[in-house]
């Protein structure tokens, strides 16, 4: 007798036996349908074997296989058990995740044809630098698996090093996979990726397509068809038969981090992938990742750098403006302010750059202390004045703005602090004649209100900017020459030990849209601390001292890279259940732990309440991976096996970016 082990997408550790009936239709890889407590799910099976552990007699039959598409390979099938086995998560969960929503329901799309250009015209490529040109020959050197780190200026081409690596991979008739972090940054990508491969079949990937054409690009890329797949995070899962190069651009981007589900990383899951599939991987960043830069400079990466800008003669200048010298006017300085109106005579765009969307962050009574707090979340609502509401930006949760007081009645409420709307406002009454866009989560909420902003840009129908962090990667507008820089000291001082690697990269980043073809640009950083460190770095355009810097601070802290961390959390509608959780996941960790693993004490999460739920967690660290990696695997097993209140929720994230 045949049996089948199938993965099923269930939240618990283990596969389930099935019989195979007619042992010729049970593939490795194939999807099934199987009877599963009174209903039926679909499955993938990953095992089969004449023997089981299970009583025969209780086993039940499989009900189909699905033979409507070939098999998952065995490389697929191997990626997701890496991911199972080291983010400890389920594997049948792992592999419903990476399948298409269409395909894990058992259905496949309608087909269509895939249009090949007739007639193919070479695009006219740009001079490449010598910098460009020896980081192209480095990566077609590659031999089998090899990690490169792209470290190159803001306007340095890296994406154009990515395409001529591309195209020599494509000439040797393999597939390239390019994994970006935000779906914003991939029309544009798309567009031009398009344009220098007009006769390939080029595959989008990321949550903002239909169904249908992930499904038909999932199935693309799986039959071989496709040449190039560009998409964000989850393509990272996309089986490619003939892959023979990966590329991460803006590897350090936390967006890889996938947060909810299965927690994992998508660019450390492309470097095992390169590893698996015995290729080279390129991650580029102009302010790469201290993990991934503590690899470059211990060797295990070879570091690629790309020093000059590819158009501008020059970087942008960065100054920083000591704002407890003055009065700011609406949160900005006399300097920028001159700035912006010195730019808008030149007829350049500017851009001034808040990360903080909204009017205002609180709403306040200076009378009786009453601020505009979230009933669901440990979180202020944030003052939105356009559409005349209080709103979370944490659980979504809305309310209209109140005439007075809630709790003393009086009327003198009124907004405290800085958002993108009220920046707004007070730029379109300094500089009436100027044609302002904001750009924030709220005006671009939709990728075609995002397209629409973009195309408006680059139409030249705006003169000043008011963004967030969304326009500070990727973007290439030619006639920006100033970035203003508005409320970045609170990052300074942050709980959270990566804060100041982000704020670092987010400011690098930010900056670096200035001055990046013909005009000079210029970044003017308002800061209450300008002799500080990393700003000093920012004006100096020295990223490898203040990476440097980073990594001896936490080589004295044992932080990561120099450890390993895991955090167990839980939530639920009390903090006493999700403390009381905890403290019996860490009774039954401490037999396990060792001297290798150190466990924290429970504690409450940053943000403590969020949806009406309490939330704590646990920090496990060790300074070795494999000891990590051991402990995990036989701490989940026993906190499955942990009572828990009904409505208790928890999870593990390994290698945690948000704590």
């Amino acid at each position: 007798m045949t049996f089948v082990r199938v993965a099923l997408d269930v939240p618990l550790p283990r596969l389930f036996d099935y019989r195979a009936d007619d042992a010729s239709l049970a593939d490795v890889g194939c999807r099934v349908v199987v009877p599963f407590g009174s209903g039926s799910k679909l499955g993938v099976v990953v095992g089969v074997t004449d023997a089981t552990e299970q009583p025969v007699d209780k086993l039940r039959a499989i009900e189909a296989v699905l033979r409507d598409m070939p098999p998952l390979p065995a490389d697929w099938l191997a990626l997701c058990e890496f991911c199972s086995r080291y983010y400890q998560h389920p594997l049948g969960q792992v592999m419903s995740f990476a399948l298409p929503p269409m395909l894990r329901r058992g259905k496949l799309p309608r087909a269509r044809k895939h249009k090949v250009a007739s007639a193919v015209s070479l695009p006219t490529l740009p001079t490449a630098l010598p910098e460009q040109q020896a980081a192209v020959a480095a990566i077609a050197s590659a031999h089998g698996f090899e990690s490169f780190l792209l470290h190159g200026v803001t306007g340095s081409g890296k994406t154009e090093v990515y395409l001529r690596a591309i195209d020599a991979v494509l000439a040797a008739g393999k597939q390239a996979l390019m994994l970006v972090p935000e779906i914003a940054l991939t029309p544009q990508l798309e567009q031009r990726v398009s344009e220098r491969f007009p006769g390939a079949h080029i595959v989008s990937a990321h949550s903002g397509i239909a169904d249908a054409a992930r499904a038909r690009g999932f199935l693309a890329a799986l039959d071989g068809s496709a040449d190039i797949v560009l998409g964000t995070r989850l393509s990272v899962f996309m089986p490619l038969p003939r892959l023979g190069l990966i590329v991460v651009d803006e590897e350090h981007d936390a967006s890889f981090k996938q947060q909810e589900g299965l927690r994992y990383s998508a660019r450390d899951v492309a470097v095992f992938r390169a590893k698996q599939l015995d290729i080279p991987i390129v991650l580029g960043s102009a302010t790469p990742a201290l993990e991934t830069f503590h690899h470059a400079l211990s060797g295990r990466y070879r570091l690629l750098e790309l020093n000059r800008r590819a158009v501008a003669e020059a970087p942008p200048a960065v100054r920083t403006v000591d704002t407890r010298k003055e009065k700011l006017q609406d949160g900005m300085s006399a300097a920028l302010i001159e700035a912006l109106a010195v730019r808008l005579e030149r007829r350049e765009q500017s851009l001034v750059f808040l990360n903080r969307r909204g009017y205002a962050p609180v709403l306040a009574c200076p009378a009786c202390g009453w601020v505009s707090r979230c009933r669901r979340c440990a979180a202020n609502m944030v003052v939105h004045l356009t559409d005349k509401r209080l709103r979370c930006h944490h659980c979504g949760l809305e309310a209209g703005i109140p005439k007075a007081c809630p709790d003393c009645g009086n009327q003198d409420i009124h907004p405290f602090g800085r958002g993108t709307q009220r920046l707004e406002a007070a730029l379109s009454e300094r500089f009436p004649e100027a044609r302002i866009l904001r750009i924030d989560r709220d005006s671009a909420s939709t990728p075609t209100k995002w397209q629409a902003l973009l195309a408006a840009i680059h139409a030249g129908e705006a003169d000043l900017l008011i963004g967030t962090q969304m326009l500070a990667k990727g973007h290439d507008f030619p006639r920006l020459t100033l970035v203003g820089v508005v409320g970045a000291d609170a990052a300074l001082f942050a709980a959270d030990f990566r804060a100041p690697e982000r704020l670092f990269a987010q400011l690098m980043q930010g900056g670096g849209r200035s001055g990046r073809h013909d005009l000079p640009g210029e970044v003017l950083i308002q800061t209450e601390y300008p002799a500080h460190p990393l700003y000093r770095a920012l004006v100096e355009h020295d990223y490898n001292a203040f990476a440097r810097s980073q990594l001896d601070e936490r080589q004295m802290a044992g932080f990561p890279p120099f450890s390993y961390q895991a955090l167990l959390r839980a939530e639920a509608k009390d903090m006493s259940a999700s403390l009381e959780f905890l403290g019996a996941a860490c009774d039954a960790a401490l037999p396990l732990a060792g001297d290798a693993v150190a466990l924290y004490d429970p504690v409450p999460m940053r943000m403590a309440r969020l949806k009406n739920l309490d939330r704590a967690q646990l920090l496990v660290e060790s300074a070795s991976r494999p000891a990590l990696q051991s402990f995990l695997a036989e701490w989940n097993g026993l906190l499955h096996k942990l009572k828990a209140p009904r409505d208790l929720r928890w999870h593990l994230d390994v290698d945690p970016l948000e704590y």
